[in-house]
């Protein structure tokens, strides 16, 4: 989709965008009246229970384990800093993730289960006894939606190869597309 944008579709660009140009992601959606209300509908944009280092760990690690580089770099881009993400930090969401040296006790349950979530759609007892122990109902309940939703935004970005927005951040080793 090109602007102009009709006025409910600009509307929820500007509520999501805050003013800056809307992502390819967006326009794409968009240009679906169905799927771009399925998606809004989602209501996984906003903050929700946790907080946004432990929401970006859990997007990130989701959307580098997809394979999905295009929403990985986006929030990488915005998201990382004002999550207070080191760049060993940021690295490690692409790479080594939850068996990297330096993440807290609470932040490893939380990639564990992203990892465990990806890797099987479900977790272990052990391993939702260890989130269990870091984050409350709300909070556990946020990162199993967060994970399904940024698996099907990576199904979405990536069934559609679209193009990297030119200020997103990139995989270190970046394959040809």
């Amino acid at each position: 989709m090109e602007p102009p944008y009709p006025p409910d579709v600009q509307s929820s660009f500007d509520a999501i965008m805050r003013g800056a140009p809307p992502l390819m992601l967006f326009r794409t959606l968009a240009a679906s009246a169905r799927a771009w209300t399925k998606f809004c509908a989602g209501s996984l944009l906003d903050r929700g229970p946790l907080s946004l280092r432990q929401r970006e760990l859990v997007i990130d690690r989701t959307c580098a384990l997809a394979g999905c580089e295009y929403e990985w770099g986006v929030h990488i881009a915005i998201f990382a800093g004002p999550a207070g993400l080191t760049p060993e930090e940021v690295a490690a969401t692409a790479g080594a993730g939850s068996s990297a040296p330096g993440w807290s006790e609470a932040e490893r349950a939380l990639l564990i289960a992203v990892e465990a979530l990806h890797a099987r759609a479900t977790l272990s007892d052990a391993e939702f006894a260890a989130l269990s122990a870091h984050y409350n109902t709300d909070q556990v309940l946020e990162v199993l939606l967060l994970c399904g939703f940024y698996r099907m935004v990576a199904y979405v970005a990536n069934g559609l190869d679209l193009p990297l927005e030119p200020d997103a951040a990139r995989f270190a080793a970046r394959s040809s597309r």
